[in-house]
């Protein structure tokens, strides 16, 4: 599902090599389908933006926007979860469904990031693929509509995930979503005494839960975790890495 792969670039840190295969992502998406033309149209204006801007110009205002902007963060689990010990735990179930799959992240890389999840979606049948990002909607939609608010070319490539996903959001996950702080990017004492959090930790001593979509969809509508689950299996063939930096025509 290239689309996806073509989400996923566009919502990742601009590089060169990104802006110089908008081309080739314009024809991708029309091709594929799987987007409407309404819903191409919407991803339009950071297109043009990208290919029209300064590349030094784009990725400063892409850390202000998403790097130093906790209300649009780009960790799906920062929106439901916020500082609870709940978003330690939903990034070990997610990192246990890509493995599952078949699938490993980059080191680098937390297991929520929306690019990352959008290359792992892309690996995915289109079905499943479509209704796994339904189960983060409400967080696209608040995306969005914070972006709209900052007159932000990314609000429609948010409204495209949406419109992919097909999903409409349910009162009781809009409502679970965490407030925007209103913290401005440039206030760096007030970023700073946010941004003070437990670390984020993989491995033997973390707990272990069911994975799956209906896993998921607890995780990011911060429903109570099960006491316990069950270990999924270990991932028989080759594993593929899954990056927000390659690009979509590869």
């Amino acid at each position: 599902m290239k689309t996806f792969k073509v989400l996923s670039a566009l919502a990742a840190y601009p590089s060169a090599a990104m802006v110089e295969a908008i081309p080739a992502m314009r024809q991708l998406l029309e091709a594929e389908g799987l987007l409407a033309a309404p819903a191409r149209r919407l991803i339009e204006p950071l297109l043009a933006d990208l290919t029209g801007g300064e590349i030094m110009e784009m990725q400063e205002r892409y850390v202000f926007l998403f790097d130093r902007t906790r209300s649009l963060s780009l960790h799906l689990f920062e929106h439901v979860h916020g500082e609870s010990r709940d978003r330690g735990q939903a990034m070990v179930d997610l990192k246990q469904l890509y493995e599952a799959a078949g699938f490993a992240l980059n080191t680098s890389e937390l297991p929520d990031y929306i690019p990352a999840f959008l290359e792992y979606l892309s690996l995915r049948p289109a079905d499943e693929a479509a209704s796994f990002l339904g189960e983060t909607v409400h967080i696209l939609i608040t995306l969005a509509e914070r972006l709209e608010k900052r007159s932000s070319p990314y609000a429609g490539l948010f409204r495209a995930m949406v419109a992919l996903s097909k999903a409409k959001p349910k009162a009781e996950d809009m409502a679970a979503i965490v407030a925007d702080d209103g913290i401005q990017p440039d206030d760096l004492e007030a970023l700073d005494a946010v941004w003070q959090e437990e670390e984020v930790t993989f491995g033997p001593g973390a707990a272990t839960a069911a994975c799956g979509k209906d896993a998921l969809g607890a995780k990011l509508r911060a429903a109570n975790r099960p006491a316990e689950g069950v270990q999924p299996p270990a991932p028989a063939g080759v594993r593929t890495v899954v990056t927000h930096n390659r690009l979509p025509i590869a």
